[in-house]
């Protein structure tokens, strides 16, 4: 069984992080719960700096202030293991991220360990230790928190702390520490930026589909959507559905009978949102169309030139022991590739950055993918 402190209220929160304020590395971890809303629920910080395990529990303590403070102190480093939902938290109820920050599970994969493991695998791997991962599917805002969940929670923060030197020797060994860094640099990049309703119908599934009038149509309704969404913390699905704004966008009815009509929506939808669904709609700007949305892997020779570049990063992948997922996943040529085909005209992609692109040097120069 772990000893940890659990840590319910602003005083002894404010002498903990006194604490944590002097330690070179602090683990991290968090619990919470997303199911209907559109921010996750905040149950739980585990916290960790290999003296005190802390248990914070955000739900009773009135101030959290003091602990987001350690995320912006850069003489700590925040150790943390496949952290993008944590990150998500931090953004939102501490308005900031941590920095330097290292992830386990992408310094695992980069030091040779293995690609994208979860950390019950890791510590397994690194300590020979088997967790229990049972309670996994709890609910984190139920008080009291069981012994059974604290225990889960401790865990996975005090393994992490012991299996770091081991990941962190393979990387000083490789010379890829600083990639760990710039790769968690990476993952904190316009996490604060706030949302914008007007670019919010270009995450709508399917969008290329439609025309550019339809795209105005499908702009003023995602825009709501998003705005009804964060009014009342509700996920963009239990609003309204893509598919459903792309229907509307693509027959736009004129009147409520016509939208009942449709069977693109569900009867709650109608019920619950067709007036309003209307209204926005009549005010979708004609005059001012949205530019179509590109897709690029619909043009000519996409498919030719993708496999290209995916079999030079291939190679230099393998020649240099790097996990293809980093270098060369689809979503990162496809970056590239969008990018050479508006004439570079935007910032160099992801692959010609940082450690990519030292590492893949001059292997893209002669690449060429064009309108035709």
């Amino acid at each position: 069984m772990l000893e940890f402190e659990y840590i319910s209220n602003d005083d002894a929160l404010e002498s903990l992080v006194a604490q944590y304020q002097k330690a070179p590395l602090l683990v991290l971890d968090t619990e919470f719960v997303r199911t209907r809303t559109f921010y996750a629920k905040l149950g739980l910080i585990q916290a960790y700096d290999g003296k005190t395990l802390a248990l914070i529990d955000p739900v009773a303590i009135s101030d959290l202030s003091p602990f987001w403070s350690l995320l912006t102190n850069e003489n700590i480093i925040k150790l943390v293991h496949s952290c993008s939902e944590d990150l998500e938290v931090f953004a939102h109820y501490g308005k900031c991220q941590p920095k330097p920050l290292f992830d386990s599970q992408i310094a695992a994969s980069l030091a040779g360990m293995g690609h994208g493991l979860g950390y019950a695998k890791l510590v397994e791997q690194c300590l020979e230790i088997s967790l229990d991962k049972g309670e996994s599917r709890t609910d984190w805002m139920k008080r009291p928190l069981s012994d059974a969940q604290l225990q889960y929670a401790a865990n996975d923060v005090y393994y992490l702390y012991e299996l770091y030197p081991q990941i962190l020797q393979k990387l000083i060994e490789l010379q890829r520490l600083d990639w760990v860094y710039q790769e968690g640099e990476r993952l904190t990049e316009g996490r604060l930026d706030a949302l914008d309703n007007q670019q919010a119908y270009l995450k709508v599934k399917n969008a290329f589909q439609l025309t550019r009038r339809q795209l105005a149509t499908l702009k003023v309704l995602a825009a709501w959507r998003q705005e009804k969404a964060l009014s009342r913390d509700l996920a963009l699905g239990f609003v309204i559905k893509d598919h459903a704004l792309i229907a509307l966008a693509k027959k736009s009815p004129k009147t409520l009978p016509d939208l009942i009509n449709m069977n693109d929506l569900t009867d709650h939808e109608k019920r619950f949102h067709g007036k309003d669904l209307i209204k926005v709609m009549a005010t979708a700007d004609m005059s001012n169309l949205p530019d179509e949305v590109d897709v690029i892997a619909l043009k000519p020779n996409y498919k030719q030139t993708f496999k290209t570049v995916k079999t030079r990063l291939t190679a230099v992948c393998e020649q240099h022991n790097v996990p293809m997922e980093f270098v060369g996943s689809k979503r990162l040529i496809h970056q590239f590739l969008t990018w050479l085909y508006h004439d570079k005209n935007s910032k160099a992609p992801l692959i010609l950055q940082g450690w990519r692109g030292q590492l893949i040097g001059d292997q893209l120069h002669d690449i060429e993918f064009a309108a035709e």
